[in-house]
């Protein structure tokens, strides 16, 4: 009988994405806080037990949603990474698509509580999110390596400078996620539009 329950359960389930697609929504509603998984479970017509079920636990639900949603940024930074024209036209647009629009920015959010949680994750787990930093990084090199390759920016090590100016956009984007007072996201995208001009004109 249990096992009839189960694969009624699976059946019945609402397709992943669904539930991955609310749990992002409740994030940007009600921000972490608010993400439960009783109140996810109401709003996909689950039970908490059935998303357990699932997922395991809160923290693989979390990675799940981040990852699911960093394929859709990822398949928005390879088609502007893809347009014609001049690579620093595109390095801006990948800067720009890096940083969050505002404070309590979803995505970012949980990109927070991801690494939050992951002090205690396994290695399966680190290295899902070294993954999801690995194609930032790789899409970055590519761009800065064919910018110098067309004498666009100065000889440089692209795999070197896109470490350091990822590193500078975690701490610029960290800022703006967290709503510090200050400098907001236009006034960080004209310091870090500043840096690549000082940085990447011979």
């Amino acid at each position: 009988m249990a096992a009839d329950g189960a694969r009624a359960a699976r059946k019945n389930a609402p397709p992943r994405e669904d539930v991955l697609a609310a749990a992002m929504a409740t994030i940007a509603a009600r921000g972490l806080d608010g993400l439960t998984m009783a109140g996810l479970g109401r709003e996909v017509g689950m039970s908490s037990g059935h998303l357990l079920y699932y997922f395991g636990s809160k923290d693989e639900l979390l990675l799940q949603t981040l990852e699911w949603s960093e394929a859709a940024l990822g398949a928005e930074r390879r088609a502007l990474l893809a347009r014609r024209g001049p690579a620093r036209e595109r390095l801006d647009a990948y800067v720009d698509l890096y940083v969050p629009d505002e404070a309590r920015d979803p995505h970012w959010t949980l990109w927070l509580e991801v690494w939050n949680r992951s002090q205690n994750a396994g290695s399966g787990e680190r290295d899902r999110q070294a993954a999801i930093e690995g194609a930032w990084h790789r899409d970055l090199v590519a761009l800065l390596a064919e910018g110098v390759s067309r004498g666009e920016f100065r000889p440089l090590d692209p795999d070197r400078f896109a470490a350091r100016l990822r590193a500078l956009l975690d701490g610029f984007s960290i800022q703006v996620a967290v709503g510090l007072p200050g400098i907001g996201r236009e006034g960080i995208l004209a310091h870090v539009s500043e840096f690549l001009d000082e940085s990447l004109v011979s």
